[in-house]
């Protein structure tokens, strides 16, 4: 629902921050032999974090600046240092908001300051520095940095409040809030003055609330009509309702049969709204009908406390609020229904699948294939191997080849392409000291090859 600069619905794309590229370097200083490795690794790059604000009552801001990016973490440098890290982006949110990915509720942000990670950083690069191990002391490679996660999100503002003001348009429900609080909404003399929910907080007897103006629900509002489903919403997270009534009725129905169709949508659109503490509330006492209306319903809604105030004249606004607070005293807060959260959001998925297009092309999906691919740096021959020696300890080879993958055949993985040569490697045919494939000599033979330069010598 949109109004002025209320907003209550909005999709937002995160992109959390890269790491840092790992470096590759040596170190060489005079006087100093065998120098070694000295490649730090990157920065982490920055979270998305989503965090509840009081003084936000609406996503009109994420509305105009949808795509959301964590900055990114710094490249490693010489002499094992590590990048700086990327610091984490805060998206500010009203208290109320349900977030959710996939259709699958992530969180609901009900408190000031409670955070929600919603998309992760991508982790830095290991230097070479990092790969140097006692069969490889010299590694000419490093990891690029990991990328972040992207995420599509559907925000969804539901008004949170003690106490939920609901009744027909024109019947005193701004009035009621303005002389409540310090709020000001909008107020005249005709119906469907108020378009958004309007927020006030109310101190009474040492006690403070919140109260919520939700705007005028009509005949239908239940089914759509009007803007019924965005009206009705905002009241499923208030704990108490207050029903305002004209005395007079409304568009030709008298003040019980204006009662009985408010209880008939709120039914309708939610069980369990009908199931909450209601005041119904006969407003305007100074009318003539006022009185006569307030004793037929006090007979009609036993079940509920009737009462009868007139909050432009300031009359029995107290005992309305002594009522309010008492309720609300010993009224629990409403948790939100979690019905669209399920294992899907954890559930395992393979390391890797395999598919062939109708164009011959294989297509090798899965997330860890995705960053392995995006982590190695094409342009450095052994971290070509490595990337070579990965797939085959995973059994990404092995899986190719009993899907009857041929020479020649193109393979699609991690958004690049390659060519079938009995490895992933594309030059491996031609070079195989490329793809890893070059034999270690052993002890026995450098010991046979130092002895022979010796002779000759």
């Amino acid at each position: 629902m949109q109004s002025g600069s209320f907003l209550d619905h909005v999709k937002i794309y995160i992109t959390a921050g890269k790491g840092g590229d790992g470096c590759m370097s040596f170190r060489r200083e005079k006087f100093i032999e065998f120098g070694g490795p000295n490649g730090g690794c990157g920065g982490k790059g920055g979270d998305v974090i989503i965090q509840g604000e009081s003084n936000l009552t609406t996503l009109l801001e994420l509305a105009y600046n949808p795509h959301i990016e964590a900055p990114c973490g710094e490249k490693g440098g010489t002499y094992n240092k590590t990048g700086r890290g990327g610091e984490d982006k805060i998206v500010l949110v009203p208290l109320g908001t349900l977030v959710y990915k996939d259709g699958q509720l992530l969180g609901d942000i009900t408190a000031h300051g409670q955070q929600l990670l919603v998309a992760k950083g991508g982790m830095g690069g290991r230097g070479n520095q990092s790969f140097k191990t006692r069969n490889n002391t010299c590694p000419h490679f490093a990891e690029l940095g990991q990328p972040g996660e992207e995420v599509t999100l559907i925000l969804e503002l539901k008004v949170l409040a003690d106490l939920g003001l609901v009744g027909f348009p024109n019947a005193g429900k701004s009035t009621f809030l303005t002389a409540i609080s310090s709020a000001r909404p909008r107020i005249a003399d005709f119906p469907f003055t108020t378009l958004n929910p309007n927020l006030g907080i109310t101190m009474h007897k040492g006690r403070s609330f919140a109260t919520a103006d939700i705007p005028g629900i009509i005949e239908g509002a239940s089914e759509g009509k009007g803007l019924g489903h965005q009206f009705l919403k905002h009241i499923e997270r208030t704990r108490v309702l207050l029903h305002l009534v004209d005395p007079d009725g409304f568009d030709g129905l008298d003040a019980e049969q204006s009662v009985k169709v408010i209880e008939k949508e709120l039914k309708q659109f939610d069980k369990n709204l009908a199931k909450k503490p209601r005041i119904i509330v006969v407003n305007k006492a100074d009318l003539a009908s006022a009185q006569k209306a307030f004793e037929k319903l006090s007979k009609k809604f036993k079940k509920h406390k009737v009462m009868l105030m007139s909050a432009a004249a300031g009359q029995g606004i107290k005992q309305v609020l002594d009522e309010v607070v008492k309720i609300l005293s010993v009224t629990p807060v409403p948790v939100v229904k979690a019905e669209k959260q399920n294992a899907a959001l954890h559930k395992v998925e393979p390391i890797f699948t395999i598919t062939r297009g109708e164009d011959g092309v294989v297509h090798i999906t899965g997330k860890k294939i995705d960053e392995f691919i995006a982590m190695t740096n094409f342009t450095q021959t052994e971290a070509v191997s490595r990337l070579r020696g990965i797939f085959k300890k995973i059994g990404l080879e092995k899986a190719l080849l009993k899907a009857g993958v041929q020479d020649g055949d193109t393979l699609i993985a991690g958004g690049r392409e390659f060519e079938w040569n009995g490895t992933l490697d594309n030059e491996a045919a031609q070079n195989p000291e490329h793809a890893g494939y070059k034999r270690r000599e052993t002890k026995a033979e450098r010991l046979a090859k130092r002895a022979d330069r010796r002779k000759k010598k």
